[in-house]
């Protein structure tokens, strides 16, 4: 009984690892549970749409197979160098057949090697173009995305797609991909090898395979679950540290630090928690695989103990102990790529995550896009009209409710209400921001669901409240890298709107760098960028919405100066409280709950004495008092 200790024992081991296995298995099962994963995407859909990507660079990938081959060949060929080197130590042998093995033996290994550098450096830049690929077509799908779906995604989300999501995936095309497959090659390779040399050796060896497929099928399920879940927790983070730095100074204004601290913390102990439950999946995987190598490994030893092994090999006649010391190498090269592929499997399912959250922005279909009939415009005048047009953010909660009206070319319409009443949403309809529900919005007798968006916007210059500044050069947030606009152009344009009066007080002028959103600048300055980089684009509608709020009396009377020049540029639409901006409107238009109210010039809409007269005594009244 005691001939078969060993072998009781190594069952007992594999018994042991059966039940870590299970352990192990509702462990993960429990956290799946309690977080509540659902699968979003096959494997074989995130594999084809990512083999979309590197299927123009096949030519690359298949020279590197070919290099593959050479490095592989060292792995199945060295154990039988080796096994013949010790055969000829332990009897007599020849220096000059010694040394001819060792020197075939250094070569093999050069050639592998050489083959090896190779094989990086391809991988590396075939790897980058795809990730450059893959990040350009993400960031100009991004750009596609109408208001509405980019106000529903955290900027904090897209930044995390755009740059960590894709690095996870770009370990996959430069490393990954190639080096699975090469060690599937190396497997088969090793497998042939040992069924040559001693075929019941082999079968020992495939004893132990069924445990490895059943772990690794396992490990790749809850793998992938657990870097969902350390997906999901980057990305909340990182949405958190976007929103909460770039409103540090509420946050400051209001003494909630420690509020914010410990929102943080927690999101932070969340990420934490994701990355352990990461670990766990991959720590019981590879020490399972390695100890399934101890046992063979003993298993191997045993039956040589034992006198078990037929000294017989279809490649010639072996002593036991050589045949012993070729196959040990060969059991630790069959069970090196299998531990290998554990922690390819790991970065494997990082960048699976990643794909599939990338992937899920992709499949966002832009809300608002051309009609295929869809036609450019070469030229627009500026006569605008409204037919009974009804829109609503939300199923059927109306913001605008049948309205119609009419705008002449080269005419400035205002429009005036209370908060809510639709005046801004307006003008994003006419922009295409948002698509209509029921009417019409027409453009010089067109309708503009029929004129591709790009098209349209060209003819449109917007001069919003909260102007947005980029982090570069007074010049470059002016042009917004238009070509063919010198600066004498770009001047001109900010003498038209009066903004070349602070600007020649810079030391750098034009050159002054512009800090984060434009905070070295008042309101004010920051309102006059944004006049000036509307008329140096030329447009033929101009929009206003707000642009005198919240400025100081100085600054707004240099903006109603430019106002007045700018209605003898084109067809001017404004939105605007302060209603002593725009009485010398050419139509005003009076807004209350999504429907227009009153219509007419400031005079007509005094006389009539409604809803625009109430509106003006108030604001009089508060000047009034002020003064």
């Amino acid at each position: 009984m005691h001939e078969f200790f060993p072998l009781i024992a190594v069952g007992a081991v594999l018994g042991v690892l059966s039940i870590v296995f299970v352990i192990a298995y509702l462990t993960i099962r429990k956290q799946k549970e309690a977080i509540g994963f659902d699968r979003y995407m096959k494997d074989s859909e995130i594999t084809r749409r990512l083999l979309h990507y590197a299927k123009p660079y096949w030519k690359s990938f298949l020279f590197v197979l070919f290099l593959m081959l050479f490095s592989i060949s060292y792995d199945v060929i060295a154990p039988r160098l080796m096994g013949r080197v010790v055969k000829m130590i332990s009897l007599d042998f020849e220096m000059s057949e010694l040394l001819s093995l060792v020197l075939l033996y250094g070569a093999i290994l050069l050639v592998s090697l050489l083959c090896t550098y190779v094989q990086a450096i391809v991988l590396q830049k075939t790897g980058q173009k795809i990730i450059s690929r893959i990040r350009e077509d993400l960031f100009h799908h991004i750009e596609s995305l109408s208001h509405n779906q980019l106000n529903s995604i955290p900027v904090g989300k897209l930044v995390t797609r755009v740059t960590n999501d894709t690095a996870a995936i770009s370990m996959m095309f430069t490393n990954l991909i190639v080096n699975l497959i090469k060690n599937c090659f190396v497997i088969i390779g090793i497998f042939v090898a040992m069924l040559c040399l001693n075929y019941m050796l082999t079968l020992m060896v495939l004893a132990f395979v069924p445990f490895i497929v059943l772990f690794t099928v396992i490990f790749r399920k809850f793998s992938r679950k657990a870097y969902r879940r350390v997906k999901d927790a980057t990305t909340d983070i990182n949405t958190f540290l976007s929103e909460n730095l770039s409103g540090m100074k509420i946050i400051q204004s209001f003494n909630r630090e420690t509020q914010k601290k410990n929102e943080f913390d927690q999101k932070n102990a969340n990420l934490g928690r994701s990355k352990m439950g990461e670990m766990f999946v991959f720590s019981v995987f590879r020490p399972l695989v390695y100890m399934l190598y101890i046992s063979s490994v003993l298993c191997l030893f045993y039956l040589a103990g034992r006198g078990y092994i037929k000294e017989f090999s279809f490649l010639g006649q072996l002593v036991t102990g050589d045949l012993v010391f070729t196959f040990y190498s060969y059991i630790s090269k069959f069970y090196n790529p299998i531990q290998n592929l554990a922690e390819q499997f790991n970065w494997l399912q990082s960048a699976f995550a990643s794909a599939e959250k990338i992937f899920t922005i992709f499949d966002m279909k832009p809300e608002v896009q051309d009609a295929p009939d869809a036609v450019e415009l070469d030229h627009m005048e500026g006569h605008i009209e409204f037919r009974d047009v009804w829109f609503a953010y939300k199923p059927n909660e109306w913001v605008l409710k049948g309205v119609s009206f009419t705008v002449k070319a080269g005419d400035t319409v205002a429009f005036v209400g209370s908060t809510g009443s639709g005046k801004t949403t307006i003008l994003s309809l006419l922009c295409r921001n948002y698509d209509i529900q029921k009417g019409q919005i027409l453009v010089d007798g067109r309708d503009i669901r029929t004129i591709k968006i790009a098209s349209l916007r060209k003819y449109f210059g917007q001069m919003l409240q909260d102007v947005f500044l980029f982090s570069a050069t007074i010049r470059s947030n002016i042009l917004l890298d238009a070509e063919g606009i010198d600066d004498e152009a770009v001047m001109e344009a900010c003498r038209y709107v009066n903004a070349d009066h602070f600007i020649a007080k810079l030391s750098e002028g034009l050159d002054e760098p512009v800090r984060d959103r434009g905070n070295n600048f008042s309101a004010g300055q920051r309102q006059l960028l944004s006049f000036a980089r509307t008329i140096v684009h030329k447009p033929t509608v101009m929009i206003l919405d707000e642009a005198t709020a919240n400025i100081d009396t100085e600054t707004e009377l240099l903006i109603q100066d430019s106002m007045e020049k700018m209605m003898h540029i084109g067809t001017m639409l404004v939105v605007a409280h302060r209603l002593s901006t725009i009485q010398h409107a050419d139509k005003i238009i009076v807004l209350s709950h999504g429907e227009i109210v009153e219509e007419g010039t400031h005079a007509q809409l005094l006389e009539q004495r409604g809803r625009y007269y109430g509106l003006y005594q108030m604001q009089f009244e508060k000047e009034k008092l002020k003064a």
